[in-house]
């Protein structure tokens, strides 16, 4: 059965429950046709949308992607694109972030030829900056919208502060916002950016649900009971693998979490859909979160 879909807010697009990642396809070694074939892998099992940003591969990822909806156009109106900027501008020698208007702009005008599309579905500022204007930045979101290239807008690592500061200037709501979340790292519960996504109804995207990795080759003391204890709920389940629990783990958080999916395999991202039919208890859940925390519940 398909993965579900859910409504980011009020007014935003709907996303399908998981999303895919890109940050590294640049090292898939896939042509055109093998993305394409990639992505219909994705949409079998429900996942159309589709995750990138314009630093990753120093475009190359953007790139790829367009390549395959440009072979196979049929694609495009198929799949949700969020692509990123914010992130300096290429061929600089000091990395930086410029979420100025006229690097927006010139960013999403490189996105879309290099996605070889009129516009994208949703677009995030990267990474916060020590000098970002609000009001420029409202100002550039308010000119893409006009213009049809740009449909959404949210953010990515922001601060719930930064978030209501730039939410503040717009006469529409920010969508999403983008942050590192997983068994393994708990920050954005612990500094209230579930808690704010919860009380605004926005749904926030996890970017390495699995922790790059390391869920399953770190021997930290915190990635071993984690693993463990994900490995007890999963057979309780009948027999969930390690990464199904831990998506479902990231699922099962009321702020409607979408979780973005890293990896290139086929077969990887069809058993990863199988989350989506898992339902932890609350009990199930918080064994995972004192696994991780290595303290009990007070």
């Amino acid at each position: 059965m398909p993965i579900s879909r859910i409504t980011t807010c009020e007014g935003g697009p709907t996303f399908s429950r998981i999303a895919q990642g890109y940050a590294s396809s640049s090292g898939w070694d896939y042509d055109a046709d093998e993305m394409a074939r990639f992505i219909e892998a994705g949409l079998d099992v429900g996942i159309t949308t589709l995750d990138t940003a314009a630093i990753y591969g120093g475009g190359r990822a953007e790139m790829l992607l367009g390549d395959a909806l440009e072979r196979h156009p049929a694609l495009r109106d198929r799949v949700e694109i969020v692509t990123k900027c914010g992130i300096g501008t290429f061929g600089t020698s000091f990395p930086h972030y410029d979420a100025g208007k006229p690097s927006i702009i010139a960013s999403v005008e490189e996105s879309l030829h290099r996605l070889r599309t009129d516009h994208v579905d949703a677009l995030l500022i990267h990474r916060p900056s020590p000098l970002m204007d609000a009001d420029e930045i409202a100002d550039a979101f308010g000119e893409l919208r006009a213009s049809g290239k740009v449909l959404h807008f949210g953010v990515s690592n922001f601060t719930p502060s930064q978030f209501e500061l730039l939410g503040s200037r717009l006469a529409f709501p920010l969508v999403t916002n983008e942050v590192q979340f997983s068994p393994l790292y708990l920050d954005p519960y612990i500094n209230g950016t579930l808690d704010q996504c919860q009380r605004l109804r926005v749904s926030p995207m996890a970017w390495s649900p699995l922790a790059r990795g390391r869920l399953f080759t770190s021997d930290s003391e915190q990635a071993v009971r984690v693993r463990a204890e994900l490995a007890a709920v999963g057979a309780e389940l009948g027999g969930a693998s390690t990464d199904q629990v831990a998506l479902a783990w990231v699922l099962r958080h009321p702020s409607n979490v979408v979780p973005i999916l890293g990896t290139g395999k086929t077969e990887r991202v069809r058993a990863a859909a199988g989350a989506d039919a898992l339902d932890l208890s609350r009990e199930q859940w918080l064994r995972v979160w004192v696994a991780s925390t290595g303290e009990r519940l007070p």
